[in-house]
């Protein structure tokens, strides 16, 4: 049903072609003035007036696009166009991820490693469509049954490709007709995943890896992380893993692990610093990752020193050597002793070494660098700058930061203390009212959800009644997170779904203190694509983000496709903003085929929710 605001719009512009015109010339000086302002106010407040003279054009040609893009949605809008749907993609998107595209990526002239990152700015435009899950996709299992059984159908990963994965790959893995079903007992490396946590604790010194919190281990970086056994063995014990692998076209690592729930996305560093701050891991794990460390310079191995906390830990298993028996001792261990004599030159110490899996301690002294020689590899001077996929550098990032802090002596409540706090800019009542705010709005938000998920959800033929939410939404992902206090609010009320935070690349840059905090998280321009793979978050959420991007030259539309794209069927999304904003919404929500709702707080304020379902198109 179209609301009142839409009707008044409709009946507005049905007036005479004259006055029509005069009204649209209106509406789209005060949509560049909106445009205008906010760009005028934080887009130039901290440039030096030599800065100014080449951003001009560029801000101009980009105000220009938005304004274009802004008539142009609301011209659809009031010529009733918004109920117009989305046509639906063909087959051969099913599986659709932007901005990796390998063959264009070497037709462009990429090579080295350099063609399989990221690159949006080789996209082509293409047909606006509503990507369609695969013929024989299923919703999956709920929490925690789903973790170690997925559908078969929901990923794309043929039965010849598992046969051919090799005996690891089968040991991790059980293909039942349409299930593939994952066991945490086998398959990582030699000895089972519990096994292999255990072996890394005491090579940290710790008796159980039920003690990796005690050592100042919460977070933790799996690069090429397979299909996920160990994150999910890490997620048991409290820890927060995320996982990082290359885009596939088949078979993707990503892919099944978000499938089972666990936090993932794609990500590599051959040529492109990954979309995290310095400092921001207590881990990096690589077990036959098939990263070649001592290439470009040792400019992979500095990245993970760049995300990797004072006192943090490498941990590096090669098992291929030890299929290796006939090779001299000198060939067996060359990669891990190339990788140790690199590590000396950034103030890394090889503290353990058993059977083919290598630890390494980053300092936690960082006069450690003034001290080296003067060949050494040189310190960066780029401060707590925004990496989002720039060029590698040759140099060490982070140690003059405020955050240089051992992980061995931060508390477990350290980032929210008035001292963590202070590092981070932040004051304190500023960030325990948001805390308080989204306490609040997590309640409301699930007492929304639950008539709604138990009154209006279609029940599937031979399902039961649906489980709490909290066991039917695995994750949530934050569009503009913030503090990460909705994460918090989450964790506070016992709800079992993690939370990617993401914070706008044009926003505040408050990422480091949601990964202090423990949480996942990562930079994102909402004018591109997220790098994932579709269907794999059960709830997207954003505060006031479409206000945020009304200054930014992205087109609303394609959010909104891009959004159905990462939502999994039948999942659900809220978004909070102004009353106009949130009618906008409505309208593009229709298009994408959501069913949504308008809710009034009741609060006086011009803030509305709206509340929408993506629907399970079956074919």
């Amino acid at each position: 049903m179209r609301s009142s605001w839409y009707k008044n719009v409709s009946s507005v512009f049905g007036l005479r072609p004259r006055i029509r015109g005069l009204l649209f010339f209106i509406v789209g000086v005060v949509a560049l003035v909106t445009i205008l302002a906010p760009l005028t106010s934080n887009s130039y407040d901290s440039s030096t007036s030599s800065a100014l003279v080449p951003n001009i054009y560029s801000n101009y040609r980009r105000i220009k696009e938005q304004a274009a893009v802004d008539y142009l949605d609301l011209r659809s809008l009031s010529l009733g166009a918004s109920l117009k749907e989305f046509p639906l993609c063909g087959k051969e998107r099913e599986s659709y991820v932007p901005c990796y595209n390998i063959t264009g990526n070497l037709l462009a002239g990429l090579q080295e490693g350099e063609e399989l990152d990221r690159h949006c700015e080789f996209e082509r435009e293409k047909e606006r469509c509503v990507v369609r899950p695969p013929r024989d996709y299923k919703i999956p299992l709920r929490w925690p049954l789903g973790r170690d059984i997925i559908w078969s159908g929901n990923v794309k990963i043929t039965k010849d490709q598992f046969l051919s994965s090799g005996t690891v790959t089968t040991r991790l893995m059980l293909l039942e007709e349409n299930q593939i079903t994952f066991h945490s007992e086998d398959g990582l490396v030699f000895d089972g995943v519990k096994d292999y946590a255990r072996q890394i604790a005491e090579m940290i010194g710790l008796g159980s890896d039920t003690e990796f919190a005690q050592a100042g281990v919460r977070t933790v970086l799996d690069i090429g992380c397979g299909f996920g056994s160990f994150g999910a063995h890490l997620v048991s014990l409290k820890l927060m893993p995320i996982c990082i692998a290359e885009y596939e076209a088949t078979g993707s690592q990503v892919q099944l692990a978000l499938e089972r729930g666990l936090p993932a996305m794609i990500g590599n560093f051959f040529s492109k610093q990954l979309p995290y701050p310095a400092l921001s891991f207590d881990m990096v794990h690589c077990a036959q990752c098939g990263t070649t460390w001592d290439i470009k310079d040792a400019m992979l191995l500095l990245e993970v020193d760049r995300v990797l906390k004072p006192g943090g830990y490498f941990v590096l298993t090669s098992p291929t050597n030890k299929a290796q028996g006939n090779l001299p001792d000198t060939k067996k261990t060359s990669i891990s002793t190339r990788v140790d004599e690199l590590s000396k030159k950034i103030c890394w110490s090889l503290t353990a070494q058993q059977d083919e899996t290598f630890l390494w301690q980053k300092t936690v002294d960082s006069s450690c660098y003034s001290s080296r020689s003067q060949a050494s590899i040189p310190l960066c001077k780029d401060g707590d700058s925004v990496p989002y996929y720039h060029p590698l550098v040759p140099c060490i990032s982070g140690t003059t930061s405020k955050r240089w802090i051992p992980i061995q002596n931060r508390s477990a409540v350290a980032g929210t203390t008035s001292a963590g706090l202070e590092i981070h800019g932040l004051k304190p009542e500023e960030f325990f009212e948001d805390t308080q705010v989204w306490r609040s709005a997590l309640r409301n938000y699930w007492s929304l959800l639950t008539p709604l998920i138990f009154s209006d959800h279609p029940k599937r033929p031979g399902d039961e009644d649906p489980l709490p939410p909290f066991n039917m939404i695995r994750n949530v992902m934050d569009m503009n997170a913030r503090f990460g206090n909705l994460n918090a609010a989450l964790l506070d009320e016992g709800k079992s779904a993690w939370v990617m935070n993401v914070v706008p690349v044009k926003a505040r840059n408050t990422l480091p203190i949601i990964l202090d905090r423990g949480f996942a998280g990562v930079l994102h321009d909402w004018c591109e694509p997220f790098p994932t793979y579709p269907r794999t978050y059960d709830m997207l959420h954003a505060n006031e983000l479409l206000t945020h991007l009304s200054s930014e030259r992205c087109s609303l539309m394609d959010l909104f496709l891009e959004m159905d794209r990462i939502l999994r069927p039948e999942g659900w999304v809220v978004l909070s903003d102004k009353v106009g904003v949130i009618e906008m919404a409505r309208a593009l929500a229709a298009r994408v085929r959501w069913e949504s709702r308008v809710i009034d707080l009741q609060d006086g304020s011009d803030q509305r929710l709206l509340v929408c379902q993506k629907p399970f198109l079956k074919k």
